[in-house]
């Protein structure tokens, strides 16, 4: 369980996301439970996203493990469990299968991402199974001589890192998804880009935990 502080949106303000079967293994589904309030009736749905960082040197392997549209939204409190399937290890760089990574999640309306929630995510293998496999490298483990049922999947649900946008939410326009994704992935003339950082694909201003309220 992981308390987020209130995130204060014009019209839709992230309460809670509660990470759940967490500590799992790397083959289960991410599951996250969200509460968020929402000050009017939306005529549009919401799009939650998650997104498995694949490696901190490139996007190219981030992996989107789903989209879920959520509506229509009444007014008020509510609340739902976003289920996404694990990532596909094919699509991860051998040198990082293991180690600490990044899950998002992002919501958008009519195409305008207006906040993103990052926690690190850190793959292992139990300790039970250290003695069995101390003197094998990570290319035996991509080449299944490890199950990848056995990695131990943990995220950090207590550190979460928040980005919030503001998006003129009585008039907001719908855009294509090139246009959405050039105008939330920062480039390296923005000062923005740092490659050895997997929180990188979240916009700036990056809003730790203690600084939400600033």
């Amino acid at each position: 369980l992981c308390l987020i502080e209130t995130i204060e949106m014009a019209t839709v303000t992230v309460i809670n996301v509660s990470v759940l079967d967490n500590p799992t293994y790397f083959t289960n589904p991410f599951q996250f439970e969200i509460t968020f309030d929402c000050q009017e009736d939306l005529p549009y749905d919401l799009e939650w996203r998650v997104i498995y960082v694949g490696s901190p040197e490139s996007n190219e392997y981030d992996q989107v493990l789903d989209e879920v549209m959520v509506g229509p939204v009444p007014f008020g409190m509510n609340k739902f469990v976003l289920q996404a399937d694990a990532p596909d290890p094919n699509k991860i760089p051998i040198e990082s299968l293991l180690g600490v990574t990044v899950v998002l999640i992002t919501c958008s309306y009519r195409g305008n991402e207006f906040v993103r929630i990052g926690y690190y995510v850190n793959n292992e293998i139990p300790e039970s199974d250290e003695d069995n496999y101390e003197n094998m490298d990570i290319e035996a483990i991509q080449q299944q001589q490890i199950p990848l049922e056995r990695i131990i999947r943990t995220t950090l649900a207590d550190k979460p890192r928040v980005t919030r946008f503001n998006i003129p939410w009585a008039s907001t326009p719908a855009i294509g998804d090139d246009e959405m994704l050039l105008s939330t992935v920062p480039s390296s003339k923005d000062g923005f880009v740092i490659h050895h950082d997997p929180f990188v694909r979240m916009v700036s201003p990056i809003d730790s935990m203690e600084n939400l309220n600033n």
